[in-house]
C-alpha cells in the first residue's frame, strides 16, 4: 500500500498545485465553503461588523489574506509585487468602507488568488522562472492555501455571529 505523500508525487505540478490552490479559494471545496463561498454572500454591512471592539472583522480578515497571497506570489515569483491596494502591511484596520468598499476588498482578493494561480501555472509550464525550489514552491502554495481555509471558516463563524 503505497502513501498519499508518494501517490501526490506522481500528479504533474501544474495540476497539483492549481488543485490545491483550488481546494482553499474555489470553486468548491469537499470540506465546506472555500474562501471564495465564503465571502461570496457578505453583505458590505456585515463585512464591517464586530463581534467586539478588538476582533477582526470579515473585510479585515480577507483584504489581510490578499495581502498573504500577494506575498506568496512574489516569493514563489521570486520578484517583488506591485504595490498592495492599502499602504501597510498584514493587517489593515477597516471600520467602515471609508479607506476601502466592500466590492474593492472582494476585487483584491480574487485579483491576488488569480495573478497566484497564472504564476503558479507559468512556473510549472516553464515560461517563467521561480525563485524558490520545487519543494518551497509547494510549501508556499500548501500554506496559502491552509491560510485561506483557515480564514474561511473564520468568515462563517462570523457571519453566523453577526446574523445571531
Amino acid at each position: 500500500m503505497s502513501s498519499g505523500k508518494a501517490a501526490v508525487s506522481a500528479i504533474p505540478e501544474t495540476r497539483l498545485l492549481t488543485r490545491v490552490l483550488d481546494e482553499g479559494y474555489g470553486p468548491g471545496a469537499w470540506h465546506g465553503a472555500d474562501l471564495k463561498a465564503a465571502l461570496a454572500d457578505v453583505s458590505p454591512e456585515a463585512a464591517f461588523w464586530r463581534p467586539s471592539p478588538e476582533r477582526h472583522n470579515v473585510a479585515e480578515v480577507a483584504l489581510h489574506h490578499a495581502y498573504c497571497v500577494r506575498s506568496v506570489r512574489g516569493q514563489v515569483s521570486g520578484t517583488t509585487p506591485e504595490p498592495f491596494v492599502l499602504e501597510g502591511q498584514d493587517w489593515f484596520e477597516l471600520s467602515g468602507p471609508e479607506r476601502l468598499a466592500w466590492p474593492q476588498i472582494q476585487a483584491a482578493v480574487e485579483k491576488e488568488q488569480s495573478k497566484l494561480a497564472t504564476v503558479v501555472a507559468q512556473i510549472a509550464a516553464g515560461r517563467t522562472e521561480s525563485g524558490v525550489s520545487e519543494a518551497e514552491r509547494f510549501n508556499l502554495v500548501l500554506g496559502i492555501t491552509c491560510h485561506a481555509v483557515y480564514h474561511a471558516g473564520q468568515i462563517q463563524l462570523l457571519k453566523r455571529l453577526h446574523g445571531a
